[in-house]
């Protein structure tokens, strides 16, 4: 009999997280969790206390809502973490806010080094109390190059680059189609 996974929303809305599980099969991941930049290191804490190592820090640029905090930049910060005993992803959003510095993680996760500077080279994201925030990819003369920046022309809401709550349809090619006959 196949022992069931654990599952961790508990232990994340017990530490105070905004915490709501997922479709897998949807999403790829079991757990998102909203943070305030103020969480960041208790969230990547957490993760690491429950077994967790770090799959990805990455960034994204959309528009911000409107009637949200103006202090938003429009940057978010996803996180993710996975364990290697059993299939379960957690999956962190932080919003950025218009001074463009977050918490670092990187002495909690020396994965995350290498993750936060690439995020600080493509977006301009600083993480605060980073060891060695000099650019890894990009040309130290030119710091202020962020090449995955959108013209704000073409910025979209975060909902519109989120999946959709119901599962997408497939669509069968012709192939496919012919061998169910």
């Amino acid at each position: 009999m196949a022992k069931k996974p654990k599952d961790y929303k508990e232990d994340f809305l017990h530490q105070g997280f905004d915490a709501t599980e997922t479709d897998y099969n949807q999403r790829g991941y079991h757990l998102e969790v909203v943070l305030n930049v103020n969480q960041v290191r208790k969230f990547a804490q957490t993760a690491y206390d429950l077994g967790f190592y770090i799959v990805f820090v990455a960034g994204l640029h959309v528009r911000p809502e409107e009637g949200q905090d103006k202090g938003n930049s429009g940057l978010e910060v996803v996180y993710q973490f996975a364990r290697y005993d059993q299939l379960y992803r957690i999956k962190g959003l932080v919003s950025v806010p218009n001074t463009l510095e977050i918490p670092s993680i990187s002495d909690i996760y020396q994965g995350a080094d290498w993750h936060e500077r690439e995020t600080r080279d493509l977006y301009g994201v600083v993480f605060d109390g980073h060891p060695n925030m000099k650019p890894l990819l990009l040309s130290e003369e030119d710091p202020d190059f962020h090449p995955l920046l959108k013209e704000e022309a073409k910025l979209k809401s975060l909902d519109e680059v989120s999946w959709s709550t119901e599962a997408p349809e497939v669509k069968k090619g012709k192939a496919e189609a012919e061998t169910d006959r």
